[in-house]
């Protein structure tokens, strides 16, 4: 019994222990689920944030136009000659956009112009407001974000045959005047010379001929101005924006097999009307034959009706007959011929 007890004894006192040192192994594992907990929500903040980014991307042109304003003065520096073109890394939500940017003198522009990849700024642009200098950042929005940005605009009956371009204008944010650090859109508008643009390298129409292209100006309040082109593939504009070529819709299919049983139907309508027509006439030259022959039938059987003489069938035919008389002889003189003697 002794020895019994002291081994209940020891296993109590064992068991004690082991609870004393079990909640220190529970709260041992509450940083690591609480690490978890927080990646996970961070997780869901960071797809949260990149869809929403995407669904305004996709919402607002003139908000993708914030965006690239920002990462392309983000990346100027003053190491960047005045004049010199040089490329925009943008984030990879943003593949497939091409940026440049250059930075220039309000009036080195104003007497010179300048060339920005497609785009060719005249002589005698005027630049509003400008103090000193000028950002202008060109953008080629590629195949996937243009059409993207065309569908925000509702142009019905025409189709997207380039990439958009783009040419913005922007303080360069060192100007003296500046007093407030938010950078602001300078207005473009050409002089002399239009704007040009040269798509010949961002078009999808390939050699096809037979497409005439419209150039189409993007505005911001969601118009679309749509002009001719001065030579094949080269537009003329006479402000900053967002620009590219349209063709017209070909017709679709389906309206073309809907129209050919309209017009099969018109025809037969005309058809079954001129054979009505003929069939009328043909109704009543059988009516008229038909009443003058009933007429015929009614004035001889009058004229059986009304004679004097007796009529009796010879054979199959009817013929009038006259009941045989003898005209009694008379003598014209009273002269009597001699009598023979005997």
């Amino acid at each position: 019994k002794k020895a019994a007890s002291f081994l209940f004894f020891s296993y109590n006192s064992q068991e004690k222990k082991n609870h004393k040192y079990l909640p220190k192994t529970k709260l041992s594992f509450k940083p690591i689920f609480e690490m978890g907990f927080f990646f996970f929500l961070f997780i869901l903040t960071i797809s949260s944030l990149t869809s929403s980014m995407a669904s305004h991307n996709l919402q607002s042109p003139h908000l993708l136009d914030l965006y690239i304003r920002d990462y392309t003065l983000k990346s100027l520096d003053n190491t960047v000659k005045t004049g010199t073109l040089h490329s925009v890394p943008l984030p990879e939500n943003f593949s497939g956009i091409d940026v440049d940017t250059a930075r220039f003198r309000c009036g080195s522009l104003r007497r010179y112009g300048a060339s920005v990849k497609e785009f060719h700024v005249g002589v005698g642009v005027s630049l509003n407001p400008c103090a000193e200098r000028i950002v202008i950042i060109r953008q080629n929005l590629g195949s996937n974000w243009s059409s993207i940005y065309f569908n925000n605009y509702r142009l019905t009956g025409y189709q997207l045959v380039s990439s958009i371009l783009g040419i913005l204008a922007y303080n360069s944010g060192n100007n003296s005047s500046s007093s407030s650090p938010v950078p602001f859109e300078v207005g473009i508008s050409a002089g002399e010379k239009p704007i040009t643009i040269d798509f010949r390298n961002s078009t999808r129409m390939g050699n096809d001929t037979r497409m005439r292209p419209i150039c189409a100006s993007f505005e911001r309040d969601g118009r679309v101005t749509l002009a001719k082109e001065i030579s094949p593939l080269i537009c003329s504009v006479l402000r900053q924006g967002h620009f590219g070529l349209v063709v017209e819709e070909p017709e679709p299919v389906e309206l073309r097999k809907k129209e050919r049983p309209w017009k099969v139907a018109i025809g037969s309508a005309i058809g079954a009307a001129i054979g009505a027509f003929l069939l009328g006439l043909l109704l009543v030259a059988m009516f008229v034959r038909v009443k003058k022959r009933t007429r015929m039938e009614e004035l001889e059987i009058r004229a059986y009706e009304e004679e004097a003489l007796q009529v009796s069938m010879v054979g199959h035919v009817r013929a009038p007959t006259a009941p045989g008389t003898r005209t009694m002889p008379s003598i014209e003189h009273e002269y009597l011929p001699p009598s023979r003697r005997r």
